[in-house]
């Protein structure tokens, strides 16, 4: 199977997803609606809350959405193969990512932007506010060590892969300059 009939497949299955199952999540589950202000629009400040272009919303939503996908899913690629990766990063991102990453961000939208553990606080109590900076504390540490454990990997058994690695980085700061 060549790369460009896989690429092909996976764009047709991410539009029907968008197309079914996102439109189905937004309106059924989260009643989303144009009436709805965003915390950008609601309090707006010039500092914290700025309406921001649509492209870089897009760009903070995808690295949301993404998560370990683009960075464990060609990893799992060099290690046990395509088919792996293809299905981690396929249905990893439609049915995991997609569901919680928006849903989060509905639920922060709907809160003006606050993050879970305040509005945590705000449903449950204070005392769960302090738990759950503690436990994304701790998941973060966690995902970080599990990036460098795959990337360690990755870079030992294929040294070369170092330097393209690398040079994404000035390529990524330039985008965003150009962008935003």
């Amino acid at each position: 199977m060549g790369g460009f009939f896989i690429m092909i497949v996976a764009f047709i299955g991410y539009i029907l997803a968008y197309q079914l199952y996102g439109r189905t999540l937004g309106k059924k589950i989260f009643l989303l609606s144009n009436a709805n202000k965003t915390p950008a629009v609601e309090l707006e400040d010039g500092i914290d809350y700025v309406p921001t272009k649509k492209e870089v919303i897009f760009g903070h939503h995808y690295t949301s959405i993404a998560g370990t996908g683009p960075i464990v899913g060609p990893a799992i690629g060099v290690i046990w193969g395509w088919v792996p990766a293809m299905i981690w990063i396929f249905f990893g991102t439609i049915i995991m990512g997609a569901v919680h990453d928006f849903g989060a961000l509905v639920i922060s939208m709907r809160n003006q932007g606050k993050s879970i553990a305040e509005y945590t606080s705000k449903y449950v109590n204070s005392r769960t506010k302090f738990l759950f900076f503690v436990i994304v504390f701790l998941e973060l540490w966690i995902v970080i060590a599990i990036f460098g454990l795959v990337i360690a990997i990755v870079f030992n058994i294929f040294p070369q892969s170092v330097f393209p690695v690398w040079c994404e980085i000035p390529i990524a700061v330039i985008l965003g300059y150009m962008v935003y």
